[in-house]
């Protein structure tokens, strides 16, 4: 159960990447239907197929390259929740002998996994609502995160002798995995409604960008027909830019601090360790976002901070669970 749970920890992480590469590549409305393609279970690409396609879609251009994007995206979230089922049977055929085996976290992946599809769903058939699409990357993060906590449990990670001075910490490393994933949320809402590149200069914007702050705009989701490439002006995206930019400097901040604690206080080398992890991932992710701005948001460079953020929060909700172990 351990080696399927790993396989289903680096495969979520596979569906985060191709989730991300297909909203960078403008992608999302690859497919115009769901769960199929233009009718078909495959993109269409021979010319009868493609013609019927374009004739049952005629508003929806069939684009080749953004269609399979699309649908590979989908073939590796299917994948992932078949893995999440065998998860889950797997347990509740394990608990029977093996009363110390999780059950309630994998059925909870379940249903979270379920949900998610709902909202793969809704992001085609809503148009790519902002808070569809959002809501669906926080999903995806969680169902990541809840998969990793699952592989702690079962591996049952225990800190010799305890580490009393540690217990301190906890507080403070929960609230920065609660900033971490505000963060991963405000990021989310940035990608939904195209606001990636809505400031260019650094630290915060360029020009009188406090003048034209709206934040009742900014996290409004305004009536259109369609929110491919969004559907705010430019002041409420720009504000988007800036709670994200902003955000940014309040996660290194509280991290930032937790880290300084964490090394101070700490003896144990399990809690040591998890720190050096928490460190190498946010200042890789603090150089891509920097990267992102100087570079005008290259497209491995996009990828890679989606990456980076998934890998922040799990460090994150490996530090917190093994202070909880400590206690």
């Amino acid at each position: 159960m351990r080696t399927l749970v790993n396989f289903s920890i680096l495969f979520a992480l596979v569906v985060i990447i191709l989730g991300a590469y297909t909203r960078l590549t403008d992608a999302g409305l690859g497919c115009p239907d769901w769960p199929g393609c233009y009718g078909h279970l495959t993109v269409p690409v021979d010319e009868e197929k493609a013609a019927a396609a374009q004739a049952l879609f005629p508003d929806a251009p069939l684009e080749h390259h953004k269609a399979w994007n699309e649908m590979v995206h989908r073939y590796a979230a299917g994948i992932l929740g078949i893995l999440i089922l065998i998860i889950a049977i797997t347990a509740m055929v394990r608990v029977r002998k093996h009363p110390e085996t999780p059950l309630k976290l994998p059925l909870f992946l379940l249903a979270l996994v379920t949900f998610q599809a709902a909202l793969g769903m809704w992001t085609v058939t809503m148009n790519l609502q902002p808070l569809v699409v959002m809501g669906h990357l926080l999903g995806g993060f969680t169902t990541l995160s809840l998969l990793y906590l699952l592989r702690l449990r079962l591996q049952r990670v225990h800190i010799p002798l305890g580490d009393p001075k540690a217990r301190k910490l906890a507080g403070l490393a929960f609230f920065a995995l609660v900033v971490v994933f505000m963060q991963i949320a405000l990021g989310g809402w940035v990608a939904a409604n195209y606001a990636a590149l809505a400031c260019t200069e650094l630290p915060i914007c360029e020009g009188n960008w406090s003048e034209q702050l709206d934040i009742a705009g900014a996290f409004s989701v305004p009536e259109a027909v369609t929110y491919q490439y969004g559907a705010h002006d430019y002041a409420e995206r720009m504000t988007m830019h800036v709670a994200h930019r902003i955000g940014a400097i309040v996660t290194i901040v509280v991290v930032g601090l937790m880290l300084l604690r964490g090394y101070k206080t700490a003896q144990s080398s399990v809690i040591k360790g998890t720190l050096n992890w928490v460190t190498l991932a946010l200042i890789v992710q603090v150089a891509l976002g920097l990267s992102n701005v100087i570079f005008m948001l290259p497209l491995s460079v996009a990828v890679a901070h989606n990456l980076f953020g998934a890998l922040l929060l799990l460090s994150l909700v490996g530090l917190n669970y093994k202070l909880a172990r400590n206690a």
